[in-house]
């Protein structure tokens, strides 16, 4: 089975040396000296209590000539949102009908996206992990949490799910997709926006502002329910993992704007239209 990763950062890094170290056949697109030091010296995961490395067969998005001939069998597309679509095109000369996709990609409509851009068989998903870049060609993963949520057509994610059990990889194929993704976005949502905006960690933010908060999450789930979408119960949800996750854990769209990269506000901030929200997107778009 052939299978890509796009994006090789802190979800698609983890996911491919993962699938490498199981054995899986997977070739991976990252950009520059990340590219290169992943190309030179393999790609190395730091996790709490291990760190090891892996060479992954890493290319450019646009150097696939002379690989092979064909599609791939399954693409992960792990890159930010607002890179989705200039990924797929780059990959597109390898995607046909029976190729599966999914986008990990923060954001409620990527699965729609791809669907747009393509006629291979589409699944929705998302993933809960603390990771990001360290350095070129280091991933650095924070705490225990991972797991992946996919469905869609049934043969697609039985195939999936056969690569994930393979690498030992937690993941979940709730029958109510939909909901299962709104449900990781709540959190990200808030978090992402309220540590950008404070420039604080989530840690800083559930000791400090705690009630603003529970009142974005709130706002979040009201917004979903008249889309009847039902996630009120994960309010208290998020509050308890933002006490649980490392005191200093960052969303990556806090850490992009602390290091003046692009960041995924629309997709994080700009979908939910609520006033407490709006004021948060109004201000950071001021930043960007």
């Amino acid at each position: 089975m052939r299978v890509a990763v796009v994006g090789l950062g802190g979800v698609g890094g983890y996911i491919a040396a993962s699938f490498v170290k199981a054995g899986i056949d997977v070739v991976g697109f990252a950009r520059g000296v990340h590219l290169a030091e992943i190309q030179s010296h393999g790609l190395t995961i730091v996790e709490d209590e291990t760190t090891w490395n892996t060479k992954i067969d890493t290319r450019e998005e646009d150097d696939l000539d002379g690989y092979f001939e064909g599609a791939f069998d399954i693409v992960l597309f792990c890159v930010k949102s607002y890179d989705l679509q200039e990924s797929f095109s780059h990959i597109k000369s390898h995607i046909d009908n029976n190729t599966t996709l999914l986008s990990l990609s923060n954001g409620v409509g990527n699965g729609d996206t791809l669907r747009a851009l393509s006629d291979a068989t589409v699944l929705d998903g998302c993933i809960y992990i603390l990771s990001h870049i360290e350095k070129a060609g280091v991933i650095r993963k924070k705490g225990k949490n991972f797991f992946t949520v996919f469905n869609g057509a049934e043969e697609a994610t039985q195939k999936l799910a056969t690569l994930f059990e393979k690498a030992e990889l937690r993941f979940k194929t709730p029958s109510d997709i939909k909901t299962a993704i709104w449900k990781k976005y709540i959190f990200i949502s808030a978090f992402a926006t309220l540590t950008s905006y404070y420039k604080q960690t989530i840690g800083e933010i559930y000791e400090f502002h705690k009630e603003e908060a529970k009142e974005l999450l709130e706002e979040i789930a009201s917004f979903a329910s008249a889309q009847g979408i039902e996630i009120s119960e994960e309010v208290e949800k998020a509050l308890s993992v933002a006490s649980k996750v490392p005191y200093d854990s960052l969303p990556s769209m806090a850490l992009d704007f602390k290091n003046g990269k692009r960041v995924e506000l629309d997709s994080l901030s700009g979908v939910v239209k609520t006033p407490l929200m709006s004021k948060f997107y109004e201000e950071l778009k001021k930043r960007v």
